[in-house]
């Protein structure tokens, strides 16, 4: 509906909401736990010779082999790239906290995303408060309503907060996100969906990055006209195109129809 609205008043999607900066920053994210070491180096590698400042990884498949793979992924990108990682809640407590220093000692992570399941707060906040200096740790990506988002922000469970506009209420939840995160001194950083984040992120004052995630990066390009490209390491939506900016390729899309 956003998009219908801005699209009727001839503006992008950023003018409608109002810009507080003119691109976002990015991360890249894939690593997959199912990579080989090889195809991770090339990936995370890949995306820092780009230019792309930050990239995440996942982990929590094998909690005896992430040090090693975390350490491979340091080696391929360098010392000036910040290095992420995301357990999707896979790790305990003891693993998490145990884990936590040695990726920041070992490889110098700065990111370490839900080492616990979302809903265990006080495991993120035990995480948070004993993990080591230097570490954010994050979670939010499945939050639907402003309560989810309020506990996690009342407790003190992370350092970042996530939110994803097609899981918390379009833009509209998403802009409700933001305002909680305005209050309470927040950083926001978007969950996935890159293209449809774009111009939200731009709007709201306290985003810190959007994922650029690999799957949706490579299917927005093969679906859609107006899918934005990363200019090193930011998107910048083009406001000269109305709502959000893409248009399915039909013609393309009849290949994958069910």
């Amino acid at each position: 509906m956003w998009d219908l609205k801005a699209k009727l008043l001839d503006l992008s999607l950023l003018d409608l909401f109002g810009a507080f900066r003119e691109g976002v920053e990015l991360y890249g994210s894939g690593g997959f736990t199912s990579y080989s070491e090889e195809r991770l180096a090339d990936q995370l590698g890949s995306w820092a010779a780009q230019g792309m400042g930050r990239v995440k990884m996942k982990v929590g498949r094998d909690p005896a082999a992430d040090p090693r793979r975390v350490h491979v992924a340091r080696k391929a990108i360098g010392e000036s790239v910040e290095l992420f990682v995301d357990a999707n809640g896979a790790y305990s407590r003891k693993e998490a906290l145990a884990l936590a220093g040695r990726f920041a000692v070992e490889s110098n992570v700065s990111w370490f995303e839900e080492p616990r399941p979302s809903d265990d707060l006080e495991g993120l906040r035990l995480v948070r408060d004993r993990g080591p200096v230097g570490m954010d740790i994050a979670a939010g990506e499945y939050g639907d309503l402003p309560g989810y988002f309020l506990r996690m922000l009342q407790l003190g469970a992370v350092d970042c907060l996530q939110a994803d506009a097609t899981r918390c209420g379009g833009y509209t939840g998403f802009l409700k996100v933001a305002a909680l995160c305005e209050s309470f001194q927040m950083p926001l950083s978007a969950h996935c969906a890159p293209q449809l984040h774009a111009h939200i992120g731009c709007a709201v004052p306290r985003l810190r990055h959007v994922e650029f995630f690999h799957d949706h990066n490579r299917i927005d390009r093969i679906l859609f006209e107006g899918a934005l490209e990363p200019q090193k390491g930011r998107l910048y939506p083009d406001r000269s195109r109305p709502g959000h900016g893409m248009a399915l390729k039909a013609v393309d899309a009849r290949h994958y129809r069910i």
